[in-house]
């Protein structure tokens, strides 16, 4: 069996999503709502953010910040220089480029001065082919300013031959692999675009008469206001100007996939996903883990706060009372860190602590999420033996992760992913606990809406994390060796 690479004391040991987008057009002080809508959106990303807008007298102006929205975007000397109507923003988590060593320059939206005006945008998702794109556009003349794959976007719209903004951005996106859910924006019209295959999220709000939004969840349409209209389809462009919504499909038709993980773990549980709610699917994932995999015990408590729904269903569907047995430290922010080796050892202490009280003497079942490379799940199992819990069984909210992501998450390594070199029962011992089960995939489908399961044949969903079952393979990572029949083995 081989022997899991160590990870740090103050990795979280949580798949990363690469960002959240949003856009606001027909609202005077678009910033403001831009920057509430990010902060909404501040579990997509919390690395840094950025926001653009325009006004007729101003032109263009942009900010980025490294770190949270809530410390960046809040100061009314910083807000000041984003006047204008309409704006786009987003928060950042990286997946492509200087993944841990960011550079200003890679904090989007970026921008681009083209010969019929300004564009600016913003980009959630990863573009698979981007180390072919790049190395073509650095041939022909293109010189880049930052590392993201998203910047390719900007360039091949300077290459195009169309008269206007969107078309342009049409003929880039035509070029693109991968996933992407793409806010833009020139100096009166917002645009909206999601990958043929809707991998990545993306909505449309109302606000008033004239005022439109686009989101990653509606979630942060909540929190300005505005009124859910609907998806953004598949395939789909919209482009937003003068109170009026213009839709076209500007790519060829293929199944969608949307990613089942935002599901499971990225979107959060106030958001709808696909007429669902988040929240709701958690909770039934629970119910059918309970019915999958039952065990006997006295208490059913979350890994707060990923855990919690899921919990509730399993402790409603098995009968075991629910508890907190587990308590979140609200106030651990990601600059905490490193006064000593003796603080840094103390690891997730410093997030969770046992409810002593509550654990002492009981058989536990702890649910979770998921578990990518266990260094966190094992110290809570820790936390809990130490609080004088009797016995610990572990119930994985999502099937075991064994293969990396491609379209937008920061997934490890293949080498440091627990469940691609261990069996469940491995994986077991290696963690310590009385029990491990993972819900299976065709239950978690069952939990998302599909009655029958996943239909092997036609997926609905993006599941390669746990099937290995790509969409498409990656362009660049083709050349990097990466094929399909990786995933059979």
């Amino acid at each position: 069996m081989r022997q899991m690479p160590p990870a740090t004391p103050f990795d979280d040991d949580k798949l990363k999503e690469e960002c959240g987008v949003f856009g606001v057009v027909g609202m005077a002080d678009a910033a403001n709502f831009i920057a509430l809508g990010l902060h909404a959106l501040q579990h997509r990303g919390q690395e840094a953010g950025g926001i653009v807008t325009y006004d007729r007298d101003a032109g263009f102006q942009s900010a980025r910040r490294f770190g949270y929205v809530r410390d960046s975007f809040t100061s009314q000397k910083v807000m000041e220089t984003l006047p204008g109507e309409i704006g786009i923003g987003h928060v950042r988590y990286s997946t492509a480029g200087s993944k841990g060593n960011t550079a200003i320059r890679d904090v989007q939206p970026f921008f681009g001065e083209f010969s019929m005006g300004g564009a600016a945008i913003a980009h959630n998702g990863n573009i698979t082919n981007a180390d072919a794109l790049r190395r073509e556009l650095i041939d022909r003349g293109s010189i880049f300013q930052s590392s993201s794959d998203s910047e390719c976007i900007i360039h091949l719209m300077a290459r195009s031959l169309q008269r206007n903004i969107p078309e342009r951005m049409k003929d880039a996106l035509r070029r693109v692999e991968g996933a992407f859910s793409v806010v833009a924006m020139t100096r009166t019209k917002l645009v909206g675009v999601r990958d043929p295959r809707g991998v990545r999220p993306l909505v449309l709000g109302k606000v008033g008469e004239k005022g439109y939004a686009l989101s990653s969840e509606t979630c942060a349409l909540d929190i300005i206001g505005a009124e859910f209209v609907r998806e953004i389809e598949p395939g789909e462009m919209v482009v937003i100007s003068d109170g009026k919504v213009v839709s076209s499909k500007p790519f060829e038709q293929v199944p969608s996939r949307f990613c089942i993980f935002e599901h499971v773990y990225f979107s959060r549980p106030d958001s709808i996903l696909g007429g669902r709610s988040v929240y709701e699917t958690r909770r039934q994932i629970g119910v059918e883990l309970a019915r999958e995999a039952p065990v006997d015990a006295d208490l059913v408590c979350p890994v707060p706060d990923s855990g919690t729904p899921a919990a509730i269903g399993f402790s409603h569907e098995s009968g075991i009372p629910y508890g907190m047995g587990i308590i979140r430290n609200q106030y651990m922010g990601r600059t905490f860190i490193e006064p000593s080796e003796q603080i840094r050892n103390m690891g997730v202490r410093l997030k969770l602590n046992v409810n002593r009280a509550l654990i002492k003497g009981k058989r536990i079942i702890l649910v979770d999420d998921s578990v990518v490379r266990g260094t966190t799940s094992q110290k809570i199992k820790d936390m809990l033996l130490d609080a004088g819990a009797a016995e610990v069984h572990f119930r994985i909210a999502s099937p075991p992760t064994m293969w990396p992501c491609f379209y937008g998450v920061d997934t490890p390594d293949r080498d440091k992913l627990l469940a691609a070199h261990m069996s469940i029962e491995q994986m077991r011992d290696h963690l310590g606990v009385d029990s491990l089960q993972f819900i299976t995939l065709d239950g978690l489908y069952r939990a998302a809406g599909e009655a029958d399961g996943r239909d092997a044949n036609a997926p609905r969903y993006c599941d390669a994390c746990f099937s290995g079952e790509y969409p498409v393979v990656p362009s660049d990572m083709i050349d990097k060796g990466f094929k399909l029949k990786d995933a059979a083995e």
